[in-house]
């Protein structure tokens, strides 16, 4: 038994916290390496959450019984229990819509993950929670690979941009014909005459781009045509 602030605490105890905190960092450090809103701590904190009311479901209501005597048979699951709904809260704030495309499923998942590891770690079953923990690493890290490079077609490795050009006008028909030829997801394009200036006509089109299309190789690929004179490109963010 350890002592701290007066109160005596189980070394099992404190061993199933600090396990939750190593186990849910491991997470987390995935998460924060690929720039996701849900890092380090928060994958953390969700982890140890978790472990921590387990443990109170489990040593925190010695007298209380289902049946009110002391007879009774306690049920230690229910706090436990109650962890689940308060992960599907914080898992529905991460998930966000954008038109037709929807983000931050996996980080929801993984959220719910480290929820279920930090239980794992309150029970005392640490096989089954590093286990956990090093199966969803390769999950997530594997699996983004094989995504990226093996399903190149799939709509996660797409973004949609959209891009308006300034062109000579004399140019446009050469333009128009080279976005067609390079851009075959095209959701929308058009051209019109410039209000501003006459022998120069803008063209603007929506299409989806594999996301290992860098905007900087767009920006190059439209300045090497011949008569263009100015290019905006907006991203997802900007779209909105």
């Amino acid at each position: 038994m350890l002592e701290i602030f007066g109160q005596l605490f189980d070394y099992n105890i404190i061993e199933r916290v600090l396990s939750a905190v190593l186990l849910g960092f491991a997470i987390g450090l995935e998460r924060e390496m690929t720039n996701k809103y849900a890092g380090l701590r928060t994958n953390i904190l969700v982890c140890v959450g978790a472990c921590v009311f387990t443990i109170i479901s489990i040593y925190g209501f010695p007298e209380v019984s289902v049946t009110g005597d002391e007879l009774g048979t306690r049920d230690t699951a229910r706090v436990a229990a109650q962890v689940l709904t308060g992960i599907g809260f914080i898992g529905g704030g991460t998930v966000l819509r954008h038109g037709a495309n929807v983000f931050g499923l996996t980080t929801a998942a993984t959220l719910w993950v480290s929820a279920a590891i930090g239980m794992a770690c309150g029970t005392g079953m640490y096989g089954l929670a590093i286990i956990s923990t090093i199966a969803a690493i390769i999950v997530l890290v594997s699996i983004r690979i094989f995504e990226k490079d093996i399903l190149t077609n799939s709509t996660k490795n797409k973004k949609r941009i959209r891009i308006k050009l300034a062109c000579v006008s004399e140019n446009v028909e050469d333009i128009y014909n080279y976005i067609i030829d390079n851009f075959p997801q095209i959701v929308e394009i058009n051209k019109k005459q410039s209000n501003k200036f006459d022998n120069c006509t803008n063209i603007s089109f929506t299409a989806d781009v594999l996301r290992k299309r860098p905007v900087q190789k767009l920006y190059k690929d439209f300045e090497n045509l011949t008569g263009i004179e100015s290019i905006t490109i907006l991203e997802p963010d900007e779209l909105a």
